[in-house]
């Protein structure tokens, strides 16, 4: 038990220091200490939704991890998480309403701190672009992992075997979101379908760039420098799949405060444990001992694609997307569980 906490030391001392702060904020905004409560309250609440949303997440960069250098390694897991705290936390909320309202990045720090009202409001105009480039680029993930030949564990048989038996068929996964797309295309408000499609397309080209970034790194001829440089399209590709694992927290948060410095600090504390789960992951090999729970995060990856697409017609609870995407790990565990004792 001592050394899985060892794991997480990092992410306790975030979290002790997160909470902290939020305490201070909350006195700052309100002054007084049922208002002080109230944002410690809603940072823990944050940051539970960052880690359920975000568990496959986890299984997913340690699977990508395993196959990279151990310096590329350390520098995804410190300067990824950089990254990933203040660039999707922070950064990209506010460049979302730099780019909507046609303002500076400091008026967008002003315009958060001092009218938070206006500032979520702008951003849930752009919840279309984001719900659309996020469900296109993920669903390609879920899809390339299960249309892959050389896939040879299957958990949901029927399916995946199926899904293995035509990824021959190039460009099928491709072919799939596009009929996605066009199917949402077709029930949408015709004022959103440009917004949808433009959106949805650079989710897609996105995924493609990164695809072909890290095939050509791989490619390279200098073989002293191949292992490094294919660490760089892995670390792009780790970053870009970050940042679409994101789009559902940082939108989700706007539900529970309009605060940005709030939801920084809450998604910011879940993003730590997010980082810890991943070298737990990678150190002690667990995807390994647990034969099915790659699938099980896979299998939640296009859930979270379905629901991303759901929400550009409608509403979908945060915590609907956290418990599908949980349960579909507990079950795949379970079953790793049931292979490992009956291979005894």
């Amino acid at each position: 038990m001592s050394t899985t906490l060892h794991y997480f030391r990092w992410a306790f001392a975030f979290t002790a220091l997160g909470l902290a702060l939020s305490i201070w904020l909350g006195w700052a905004y309100t002054g007084t200490l049922s208002g002080a409560l109230g944002f410690f309250l809603i940072g823990s609440i944050l940051a539970v939704l960052e880690i359920s949303l975000s568990f496959d997440n986890a299984i997913v960069n340690a699977n990508k991890l395993k196959d990279m250098t151990p310096e590329w390694q350390h520098r995804f897991l410190t300067w990824g998480i950089i990254i990933a705290v203040f660039g999707m936390r922070i950064v990209f909320p506010l460049l979302i309403v730099v780019v909507a309202a046609g303002i500076g990045p400091w008026e967008a720090i002003r315009l958060a701190a001092t009218q938070p009202a206006e500032y979520a409001r702008i951003i849930g105009e752009a919840h279309l672009s984001i719900a659309a480039f996020g469900g296109a680029f993920l669903m390609m993930v879920g899809l390339k992992y299960f249309f892959d030949e050389g896939k040879e564990v299957h958990w949901i048989s029927a399916l995946e075997r199926g899904m293995a038996r035509f990824s021959s068929v190039q460009g099928l996964e491709l072919a799939i979101v596009l009929i996605v797309m066009l199917a949402f295309a077709l029930i949408l408000p015709d004022g959103d379908v440009a917004t949808f499609l433009y959106a949805s397309v650079a989710g897609l080209v996105t995924f493609l760039g990164v695809e072909v970034i890290g095939h050509l790194l791989d490619a390279s001829d200098e073989a002293t420098d191949l292992t490094a440089k294919g660490g760089v399209g892995a670390f792009l590709y780790l970053e870009v799949l970050d940042a679409s694992f994101s789009f559902d927290g940082v939108i989700g948060a706007f539900a529970l405060t309009q605060n940005l410095f709030l939801i920084a600090i809450g998604l910011g504390i879940g993003a730590m444990y997010v980082r810890s789960m991943t070298i737990m992951l990678v150190e002690r090999n667990t995807l390994a001992q647990f034969r099915y729970l790659e699938h099980g995060a896979f299998w939640s990856i296009l859930i979270l694609a379905g629901v991303m697409f759901m929400q550009t017609i409608h509403h979908i609870p945060e915590v609907i997307t956290g418990l599908l995407g949980a349960g579909f790990i507990a079950l795949s565990l379970v079953s790793s569980l049931r292979y490992n004792r009956a291979n005894a």
